[in-house]
C-alpha cells in the first residue's frame, strides 16, 4: 500500500516538465528576495504592530490612517487591504440589539438627526446600554460631546435607576463645565430620561433638554454607533464572571482607549482628544489675531 510521505521529484524532471532550464532554476533559488518583496515585509511587520495594538479590532481603513497619519507613511489602501487579507487580518465588525422601556415625551426634538456641529459642548448625547454577567446584568450609562465623538461622563451601575443617568451628566457637567443656555443634551424617551430629576437636572445646569422619537433608533444614532462599538469590542469579546470585572474593562476602554487613541472614521480618522485640541489650538490662534 503506498503511503502519504512527500516524494522527492529529481530536479532535471521538475524543469523538464515545467520548462525551465536548471540553470535558470538555481538562478531563481539563490536570488535575493525583490525590493518590493521587502518593503512588503517591512510594512506587513508595521501593520501587524498596529492590528495588535487596536486590540485586534481595526479593519484596513483604520489601520491605514495609522500608517499615513500616525506614522507618516505613503502607502496605498488598496496596498494594505491586501497585504491584510493575505496575513489573515481583518477588524470587527458591528452588529447592535438594546433597548429599555421608554416613557411619554416630555421634552421637544432640538436636533431633528442633525449631528453635526462646529465646536465643542454645543450638543450633547447620552444614553443606557446593558450587558449581562455571570453575576446579573450590568447598566452604563453615557453622555457624548457630539462634535469630536469624545466621551465627556459616564456611569456604571447594576441597576438602571435614574441615579445611573443623573451620575453620568453630572460628570459631563463637571468636566465641561458649559455655558448656560448654549448646550443641547439629546436623549431618547427611556424613563430615566423622562423622569423629574433628570429634567431638573439639566434645568438647574442651564441646559437645553431634547428627544427624539419615540422607538426611532436613528434619533439618537450616534450614540447607538457608540453603544455597537462597546459591544464589538468589549462586550461581546468574552464571557465576563462580575460586574466589577466587566466595569474595570469598560472605564479602560473608555479613558484609556476610545477617548484617546482609537481612530474615527466620522473626523478624518483623528482622535477625539486629538480633534478637540486642534478645535482649541485654532480658536486660541485666531484669538491672538
Amino acid at each position: 500500500m503506498a503511503d502519504d510521505t512527500d516524494v522527492d521529484i529529481d530536479v532535471a524532471v521538475a524543469c523538464r516538465v515545467l520548462g525551465v532550464s536548471r540553470s535558470g532554476y538555481y538562478d531563481w533559488l539563490g536570488r535575493p528576495p525583490s525590493a518590493r518583496t521587502e518593503a512588503n515585509t517591512l510594512l506587513l511587520k508595521h501593520i501587524t504592530e498596529i492590528h495588535e495594538q487596536s486590540r485586534e479590532t481595526y479593519g484596513w481603513p483604520r489601520v491605514h490612517a495609522e500608517l499615513t497619519l500616525g506614522l507618516g507613511l505613503a502607502v496605498n489602501h488598496k496596498r494594505i487591504a491586501r497585504l491584510m487579507r493575505e496575513a489573515g487580518l481583518q477588524g470587527r465588525h458591528r452588529r447592535r440589539g438594546r433597548r429599555g422601556p421608554t416613557g411619554p415625551a416630555t421634552e421637544d426634538d432640538l436636533v431633528h438627526r442633525q449631528f453635526a456641529v462646529e465646536a465643542p459642548n454645543r450638543l450633547w448625547l447620552t444614553d443606557i446600554t446593558e450587558h449581562p454577567t455571570n453575576e446579573g446584568k450590568l447598566y452604563c450609562a453615557a453622555v457624548m460631546d457630539a462634535y469630536s465623538r469624545r466621551i465627556i461622563g459616564w456611569s456604571i451601575a447594576h441597576h438602571m435607576r435614574t441615579e445611573l443617568v443623573l451620575d453620568a451628566l453630572g460628570t459631563a457637567i463637571l468636566r465641561r463645565r458649559p455655558e448656560g443656555g448654549d448646550t443641547i443634551v439629546h436623549s431618547d424617551h427611556g424613563t430615566q430620561y423622562t423622569s423629574w430629576a433628570f429634567g431638573q437636572r439639566l434645568r438647574d445646569a442651564g441646559l437645553l433638554p431634547s428627544m427624539g422619537t419615540i422607538g426611532d433608533c436613528y434619533d439618537n444614532s450616534m450614540m447607538e454607533s457608540f453603544w455597537g462599538t462597546l459591544q464589538l469590542e468589549v462586550l461581546d469579546s468574552r464571557t465576563w464572571e462580575t460586574r466589577a470585572e466587566l466595569a474595570n474593562a469598560i472605564f479602560e476602554w473608555i479613558e484609556c482607549w476610545y477617548n484617546t487613541e482609537r481612530r474615527h472614521s466620522s473626523i478624518g480618522m483623528l482622535r477625539p482628544v486629538e480633534y478637540e485640541a486642534r478645535y482649541h489650538h485654532q480658536t486660541s490662534t485666531q484669538d491672538d489675531h
